[in-house]
């Protein structure tokens, strides 16, 4: 196994990583901008009024994406598996 085969390997697995927490994390950071702005203009203080719109969102987000960040991860996966024999020799 050669250095560029796990520069690639690692590189493949780094970005299904950014790209799992990013479809999760990203809508949930618009919504808290969102409701902050929204406390900042009518000067509401509640630190609790912030949380249950992006645990919302971010329920939602994994309930809409959650079928293709698993394919994608099992992808990855079967591509590893398969490529074994490549690999050792």
């Amino acid at each position: 196994m050669t250095p560029e085969v796990v520069v690639d390997l690692l590189r493949q697995a780094l970005y299904l990583v950014v790209l799992m927490v990013s479809v999760i994390i990203l809508p949930s950071l618009l919504v808290g901008l969102i409701v902050s702005i929204f406390q900042a203009a009518t000067q509401i203080n509640e630190q609790t009024l912030s949380f249950l719109p992006r645990l919302l969102v971010t329920l939602l987000a994994l309930g809409l994406g959650g079928h293709w960040l698993i394919r994608e991860f099992m992808d990855l996966f079967v591509n590893l598996y398969t490529s074994i024999p490549e690999l050792l020799f």
